[in-house]
């Protein structure tokens, strides 16, 4: 017996099935993938757009994949993904002693993603705020409000040494 497309629908789970969800570390990893890719490309095929372009494009996709409550996360890192990509691409160029590649070469690509860095970071705030983002700021705020406070952590001592429950060996009485 054949069914008709709207029954075939009908029968499927109400959820979004097939969506990706990323988080927080996984945006940023996103990010940082796509902006060291196009500055690698950007370098190898001298069309220096490109690099702007992926990491712009990372930048969105990351912003729109990441879940709701990482996006306070997220927001953050595209200055610094855009930073360590850039680094790396300069060291991997090559081109000449290393004193001038991290002088001149670093400050003149820095200098060329400068604006690819601000559209990138500014779409990802964009894009984040419709998804959420007031709320996962609510969200931790609430959260650090209800936790200690920095102050009572530093009385605390971070290394607990604490017995486990005597169980016996696995191996008998020798220790």
């Amino acid at each position: 017996m054949r069914q008709n497309a709207s029954s075939r629908r009908s029968s499927r789970p109400s959820g979004r099935a097939g969506t990706v969800t990323l988080t927080g570390r996984g945006g940023v990893a996103l990010i940082l993938a796509a902006a060291l890719l196009g500055a690698l490309l950007a370098r190898w095929v001298d069309v220096s757009p490109l690099a702007g372009g992926l990491f712009v494009a990372g930048c969105v996709l990351a912003a729109l994949l990441t879940r709701p409550a990482d996006l306070p996360t997220l927001i953050v890192s595209p200055p610094l993904a855009c930073f360590a990509a850039t680094v790396v691409a300069e060291l991997a160029a090559d081109d000449g002693p290393l004193t001038r590649t991290m002088s001149l070469g670093l400050l003149s690509a820095l200098a060329g993603i400068a604006p690819w860095l601000f559209a990138g970071t500014l779409l990802t705030v964009g894009v984040a705020i419709p998804r959420g983002l007031p709320g996962a700021f609510r969200d931790l705020r609430a959260r650090l409000a209800r936790g200690r406070t920095l102050a009572e952590d530093d009385d605390v001592d971070p290394v607990r040494w604490e017995e486990p429950a005597s169980r016996p060996l696995p191996h008998g009485d020798v220790d």
